[in-house]
């Protein structure tokens, strides 16, 4: 095996990759270490131990998902200091007339829609802010709100081409259009959607309130009394909206979106010192600080993971159960499509959904005669859309908005458990696929 030179006393590099993986996740699992430590220690076991070499590794990095993690995160710390967020918070609580249980359901609803058409990173990292904001104000408990805009971010993110990088690989690989995706994906998205609000009303909603001094204080508040500089704000809405722009219009120019949030980044660090072109002091302490505002242990823990999990690929344990996988439903295409669906919800729950589809994505290819042409392996392609993008709710490592939106969390003093998130999340997301395997029974089986 080419990316498995050195593996050290004769041992399977299966089962070497296995076992780190699951040594990973045990530790993560526990709580009793940060999880960037120890991710970094299994990527580190995978490269002594041999199952990669250091370039191999390397490769198994994810650039574009780090950059447009440090990057979206530059953007929001410079932007929160304009007082942004803080106007954007107390806008939407007097929309939802200052009531816990409507902000949770236009903070989701709002997440949801936003992901359709940005990735879902992006999105978590500006809701975020505007939802600690709101829920400081309101005086009830933060968890609840970030729980729900998880789960709505990754929810959102499956209905379009462009919400969820596995859509983006389906796409390409199937010839897929964004129309192709809207049209099949939206209307299973828009009842998943709606299952979730109501479950999260039922859970948390309906149990919050906040205090009638706290509401008529949001109520009487000025939004535009939250900005604090408003040449600051102007620069970071128009490098923002540039940015969100760009996003959309990525692919024709080129770019990725790493590449464009780390651009945006730079600009807006220039914009926000460059009134002291001349002051060395005051630019290194502004970036100073705006570097400390980046949540390096979410950064590292995603380098670490990488690694794991890109030793766990180029051993063939990926491609070993997808085969089992679809050799266990013996050429019954519904049964196929109902097993592409639940393997891939589970899986994409322990390891990253985007090497699980890769991997997928020429396995079904290969059943193109067995089930009579391209055209007919059209509602797999949906099973392991629906099953890829959802499954991430899982657990939280599932998906990268989970760990970011944790990260977060943690930083302002939230604790955000793995077993806390996930005794929620597992219970949810069958729920919503589900829905997915009703779908798919009614429209194409």
């Amino acid at each position: 095996m080419e990316s498995t030179p050195h593996l050290i006393f004769g041992l399977s590099p299966i089962w070497v990759s296995s076992a780190i993986l699951i040594a990973t996740y045990v530790l993560i699992i526990t709580e009793r270490l940060n999880r960037s430590i120890i991710a970094l220690l299994g990527a580190t076991l995978m490269i002594v131990l041999g199952v990669l070499d250091q370039d191999e590794a390397i490769k198994g990095i994810d650039f574009n998902t780090i950059a447009l993690l440090t990057g979206m995160m530059v953007l929001v710390s410079i932007a929160r200091r304009s007082g942004m967020f803080e106007y954007l918070a107390v806008w939407s609580a007097k929309l939802g007339r200052a009531e816990p249980w409507r902000m949770l359901l236009i903070l989701s609803v709002t997440t949801a829609v936003l992901s359709a058409f940005l990735d879902n990173v992006t999105t978590v990292l500006l809701i975020a802010p505007v939802t600690l904001s709101v829920t400081r104000r309101l005086g009830v408990p933060p968890y609840p709100f970030l729980f729900a805009e998880i789960l709505a971010s990754n929810i959102g993110g499956t209905a379009t081409l462009i919400g969820d990088p596995p859509n983006i690989i389906i796409g390409s690989a199937a010839h897929l259009s964004f129309n192709d995706f809207v049209v099949n994906l939206t209307p299973v998205i828009l009842a998943v959607m709606a299952v979730q609000a109501i479950t999260t009303h039922l859970i948390w909603g309906a149990r919050m309130h906040a205090s009638a001094k706290a509401r008529a204080a949001v109520m009487a508040l000025d939004a535009r009394h939250s900005i604090t500089d408003w040449p600051l704000l102007r620069f970071s809405l128009a490098v923002i909206g540039a940015v969100l722009v760009t996003f959309v219009f990525a692919k024709p120019l080129h770019l990725e979106p790493g590449t464009i949030a780390l651009s945006g980044a730079a600009v807006l660090m220039l914009l926000h010192n460059i009134e002291h072109h001349r002051e060395i002091e005051k630019q290194t302490a502004k970036v100073t600080a705006t570097f400390t505002d980046v949540d390096w242990i979410t950064i590292f823990f995603f380098v670490g993971l990488f690694v794991v999990v890109h030793g766990l690929d180029a051993a063939g344990v990926l491609k070993y159960l997808s085969r089992q996988v679809v050799a266990s439903t013996g050429g019954d295409f519904a049964l196929t499509a109902y097993t592409i669906l639940w393997a891939s919800a589970f899986l994409s729950g322990i390891v990253d959904n985007i090497p699980y589809v890769a991997t997928m994505i020429p396995l079904i290819k290969s059943m193109s005669a067995d089930f009579g042409g391209p055209d007919k392996l059209v509602p797999l392609w949906w099973a392991l859309s629906l099953g890829g993008c959802l499954g991430g709710n899982g657990t939280l490592i599932g998906a990268s908005a989970n760990l970011t939106v944790a990260g977060i969390a943690e930083r302002n003093g939230i604790p955000f458990g793995f077993w806390t998130f996930t005794k929620y999340a597992v219970g949810m997301m069958v729920l919503h696929v589900a829905i997915c395997h009703a779908y798919l029974w009614l429209c194409y089986l």
